[in-house]
């Protein structure tokens, strides 16, 4: 995997609070792009404690409707917004900053991928 650019820049801020289904925190903590093969993905990476195993109250079930939401409401026009090439989109939940692509087995992590046909995201397998 190929990273080609390691972060947008996020409207004014580093960080952007989102609004989903669960009324969960949710912070935007940065968007990467990168080829994986032919495709191009873009990961989009959000705080959320929540989910945390330990004091979180988010489940998965809960967590990935937040999933596809954000794919729909933040993604797809973020990608627009931006004129970005995406193949595959990574819509992932951390209950704490982790660093991409480094082993953190104290975090709790979700990770969904879709494709975008149209204004929606269809659920893709990883």
């Amino acid at each position: 995997m190929k990273l080609l650019l390691a972060v947008l820049a996020l409207v004014a801020a580093p960080a952007l609070a989102v609004d989903v289904p669960s009324g969960q925190a949710v912070t935007l903590h940065e968007v990467l792009i990168d080829e994986v093969g032919t495709e191009a993905w873009v990961r989009f990476r959000f705080v959320t404690p929540g989910i945390a195993r330990e004091g979180g109250t988010v489940d998965y079930d809960t967590a990935a409707q937040d999933m596809d939401h954000l794919c729909e409401s933040l993604a797809i026009p973020y990608i627009g917004e931006f004129a970005l090439m995406a193949d595959v989109i990574v819509i992932s939940l951390a209950d704490r900053i982790t660093e991409f692509g480094v082993a953190d087995p104290d975090a709790t992590q979700f990770i969904e991928a879709y494709r975008a046909e149209g204004d929606t995201c269809s659920w893709e397998p990883l």
